[in-house]
């Protein structure tokens, strides 16, 4: 709610806490497309208390996650403060996928190609520059070839979010070998072609603003 929403009443703020403690369990289980129904039945209320309170599923996205978006871009900032960018960039990764294994809908959301919000954009605009100075600090100090981009990086993040997803309720911790693979090869592969650029990210992350 905005500052200028009236405040609910005791009620109404209940079912509203309801609503999202049950949304945000089902989503972290099962994914972003529980359908409303289904919260509403797990809830026990009324579809038209999900709807009233969450008209978009855009809102009910934004109301669940907006509060793990941000721990994810307080990591990226203090690790664009570590003295050691690979150490940074390695460190960001790892914590920020770990975030992803606590929740199937949230892991979704930051790599979505059909739920993106204004939310996750905003996100992705303040780390990409962030990722960006860690590289080049990396790159300067030897610890990354010349033309890796944050593009790569994001490259990375699907890659082995990928793994996460598919093995998560199988091999819950595969995603870290798949992590290391990943970024071993990215800090001492020759890389090939030409470097993937800022539109790439935007294509990688199906941003259709862009």
């Amino acid at each position: 709610m905005s500052d200028a929403d009236p405040p609910l009443r005791s009620d109404a703020a209940r079912n509203r806490r309801l609503v999202l403690r049950t949304a945000y369990e089902l989503m972290a289980a099962h994914g972003l497309d529980v359908p409303y129904e289904d919260i509403a039945r797990a809830a026990g209320t009324g579809m038209g208390t999900v709807y009233r309170r969450f008209p978009k599923r855009e809102d009910l996205l934004d109301a669940l996650f907006s509060e793990h978006i941000d721990t994810v871009i307080d990591l990226a900032e203090q690790s664009a403060l570590d003295d050691d960018a690979w150490r940074g960039l390695t460190r960001f990764l790892e914590r920020q996928l770990e975030i992803e294994a606590q929740s199937r809908g949230l892991g979704q959301l930051l790599r979505s190609r059909n739920h993106a919000t204004a939310l996750v954009q905003r996100a992705h605009e303040r780390m990409t520059p962030l990722i960006a100075r860690l590289i080049a600090r990396a790159v300067r100090a030897g610890q990354l070839p010349a033309g890796v981009t944050p593009a790569d990086f994001v490259a990375v993040h699907v890659m082995v979010g990928s793994v996460l997803d598919a093995s998560r309720d199988f091999a819950p911790q595969l995603w870290r070998r798949a992590l290391t693979i990943a970024l071993a090869g990215l800090r001492h592969a020759d890389l090939p072609g030409d470097p993937p650029d800022e539109t790439v990210i935007n294509r990688l992350y199906d941003n259709p603003k862009k």
